[in-house]
């Protein structure tokens, strides 16, 4: 989901604003629990199951408490990610109503919650149980009834520091803004693709003979809708890294003139190129396609769900390293969305992820902000530079005049007016 102008910094530098949370998903101690599924519930539904919010059935309210251990029962708290273009009439009117009904039923959810006339985009976090209490709420709505909701755990509480539910004119935040899209027409958009036929055409186009002109793989493009740090940690086999670090700054396929490397889109013919586009849960994908649409692209296709939505239902294959998170997390493995995933699968190539300091490869698929308030840059570092650099990106900001901390394994730093008037250098 593209969260990147929630704050007031663009890019890469605005991810370093959420507070500290340990997540330790990637750590030593915490490595052994990746043989197993993250996401174990042993809780009673009746005529139905924990991943029936996927589908049209409501989750049932009345929940039994498993009382087996706690590797039975991973996480306490979960994160929700979901969005649904339908009409609201007043989007205001949702708004208010939302919040009173999390406020009368006393739910703890964190997180950001959009509507506009145009439809819901939201990505929470609360205990399980008040989690499934909103979703259930939700789907009661004839509106949202259908709506895909998807779920992955939190190991330390919450991922948001605080609830921030309202109106926005764009549900995602797009240089010029999308109110003007025909967002809630589908024929407008991609067609989506299901997780297993997605992965049906990837094995087809990576084993595609290049040589061959008569190979009809040739004219598919991969194309990546998410930002280059994103693509850094985690990627589909065959993509090109997005050269931009924010989603409103996406201009593939728009230059009528320019031919560029960084372009996959550029000098292709729009009525025979075969366009399969991803990203994380899908909605810029949605967004972006019907913009590609109106440049006249034909065949358009979308991974339905994202990423996470692929890797609940076929595992890994196909793709490479973890998947960054909009959230305290940052970086997840494949396993914490599937129990299928085998030891063979975990293993997986992640020599791509290079140090942005020394080109090195890292050992960890996980950014890290720059120590220099200033500068705030979100980038993949070695332990090495790490030390050397004391947690900056490049040896000019060592010598800035406010100096953060070096925080070690899976800290984040607090938000940036926690340091905005200190000068911490050499403390």
């Amino acid at each position: 989901m593209g969260w990147c102008s929630e704050v007031s910094w663009s890019g890469a530098h605005a991810l370093a604003l959420a507070p500290i949370v340990t997540a330790s998903f990637c750590n030593t101690s915490f490595a052994s629990k990746l043989r197993k599924p993250f996401f174990k519930f042993n809780f009673k539904f009746s005529n139905s199951s924990f991943l029936a919010l996927a589908h049209r059935k409501l989750v049932p309210t009345a929940l039994t408490r498993p009382t087996s251990s706690r590797d039975d029962f991973a996480f306490d708290f979960v994160v929700l990610n979901f969005y649904h273009f339908v009409f609201i009439e007043d989007p205001r009117a949702e708004v208010t109503k939302h919040r009173s009904f999390l406020e009368l039923e006393g739910l703890d959810i964190n997180g950001r919650v959009y509507l506009n006339e145009q439809g819901i985009n939201a990505q929470c976090s609360g205990p399980l149980k008040d989690a499934l209490a909103y979703v259930n709420w939700l789907r009661e709505d004839s509106r949202f009834s259908d709506i895909l909701v998807q779920i992955s755990p939190s190991e330390n509480g919450h991922t948001f520091p605080t609830l921030k539910l309202r109106y926005k004119p764009s549900l995602v935040q797009f240089e010029g803004g999308i109110p003007h899209l025909s967002l809630l027409d589908p024929s407008k958009r991609a067609m989506p693709l299901s997780p297993s036929e997605w992965r049906d055409r990837l094995e087809a186009i990576n084993k595609t003979n290049l040589t061959s002109k008569d190979d009809p793989n040739r004219n598919y493009i991969l194309l990546d809708i998410r930002n280059g740090y994103e693509w850094d940690i985690g990627h589909f086999r065959g993509a090109q890294r997005p050269s931009v670090d924010c989603f409103r700054n996406t201009s593939f396929g728009l230059s009528q003139e320019e031919i560029t490397a960084s372009d996959p889109l550029s000098n292709v013919d729009k009525e025979k190129a075969t366009i399969l586009m991803y990203c994380t849960g899908g909605i810029r994908c949605d967004v972006y396609s019907t913009i590609l649409r109106q440049q006249g692209f034909q065949n358009l296709y979308t991974l339905k769900g994202g990423v996470s939505h692929y890797l609940k239902n076929e595992g890994p294959a196909e793709w490479v390293g973890n998947l960054f998170v909009f959230d305290s997390r940052l970086s997840l493995p494949p396993s914490i969305y599937t129990a299928a995933t085998t030891e063979a699968q975990l293993t997986t190539d992640d020599r791509f992820a290079k140090c942005y300091v020394c080109s090195l490869e890292v050992s960890e698929l996980r950014h890290r902000n720059c120590a220099n308030i200033d500068c705030n840059l979100l980038f993949l570092c070695c332990a090495k530079c790490v030390e050397d650099l004391r947690g900056c990106c490049c040896l000019t900001c060592t010598t800035a005049p406010r100096l953060r901390p070096v925080l070690n394994g899976n800290q984040r730093y607090k938000k940036w007016h926690n340091y905005r008037d200190m000068h911490l250098q050499g403390k």
